[in-house]
C-alpha cells in the first residue's frame, strides 16, 4: 500500500484481487459499494479542503498585498515628511529679515501686556510679542505718515492759494502802476510845463 493511500483503496485491491475469486458476489458488490462510497466521501472531502486551502491562500495574499501597499504608502508619507522637514530646515522665516526694536527698547515701550515675565520667559511668545508690536508700531507710524502728508497737501494749497492772491495783486499793482505812469505822459502832454519865470513859487531876481 502507498503511503499516502486511504485504507479503503487497499481493501478494493483486496476485493478484486485472484486470492478473492471465491468470495460470494453478492458480498463483494455490498462491501465494494461501501468502499466506493467511502472514496466518494474522500474525494468530496479532499476537493472541499482543496477549494478551503484556495480560499485561505487568497485571503491570505490579498491580506499581504494590503499589507505591502499600506507599507509602501507608509514609506511614500515618510520620504514626503522628510522632504517637508528639509524645507522647513532650510526655510529662512522673513522675520528673521524684519529691523525688530532691540529687547531692551520692547521692555521700554511695549503694553506691560505683551512684556510680563511669563512672556520674557518664553522666547518663542516673546518673538511672536515682539513682531506683534513691530507691526501695531509700523501701523501707527505709517497711519501718521499719512496724516502728515495730507497735511503737507493741505499747506501746499494753501501755500499755493496765497501765492496765486499774491501774484494777483502784484499784476493789479503793476497795471496800476503802469496806468497811473501812462496818465501821469499824457497829462504832461497836454499841459506843457511852466516857464521858470512863470513859476509863482520863484522868487524875483
Amino acid at each position: 500500500m502507498a503511503a499516502n493511500d486511504d485504507p479503503a483503496i487497499d481493501k478494493l485491491r483486496q476485493l478484486v484481487a485472484p486470492s478473492n475469486a471465491s468470495v460470494d458476489p453478492t458480498t463483494v458488490r455490498v462491501q465494494a459499494t461501501a468502499l466506493v462510497a467511502r472514496l466518494k466521501a474522500l474525494n468530496r472531502n479532499a476537493n472541499a479542503a482543496t477549494r478551503a486551502h484556495k480560499q485561505a491562500t487568497t485571503e491570505a495574499r490579498q491580506e499581504m498585498d494590503q499589507t505591502h501597499l499600506g507599507l509602501q504608502n507608509l514609506l511614500y508619507e515618510k520620504r514626503h515628511l522628510e522632504r517637508e522637514i528639509e524645507k522647513c530646515r532650510q526655510f529662512a522665516s522673513i522675520y528673521q529679515d524684519v529691523p525688530l526694536h532691540s529687547l531692551e527698547e520692547f521692555q521700554q515701550i511695549a503694553p506691560p501686556e505683551a512684556r510680563t515675565e511669563d512672556v520674557l520667559d518664553n522666547p518663542h511668545q516673546l518673538m511672536l510679542n515682539r513682531l506683534s508690536f513691530e507691526l501695531a508700531e509700523r501701523q501707527r507710524l505709517d497711519l501718521k505718515r499719512k496724516e502728515l502728508v495730507l497735511l503737507k497737501e493741505e499747506l501746499l494749497k494753501q501755500s499755493k492759494v496765497k501765492s496765486t492772491t499774491v501774484d494777483s495783486v502784484k499784476s493789479q499793482i503793476d497795471a496800476l502802476m503802469k496806468t497811473a505812469t501812462e496818465i501821469q505822459r499824457r497829462v504832461d502832454e497836454l499841459v506843457p510845463p511852466l516857464p521858470p519865470s512863470a513859476d509863482p513859487t520863484s522868487a524875483p531876481g
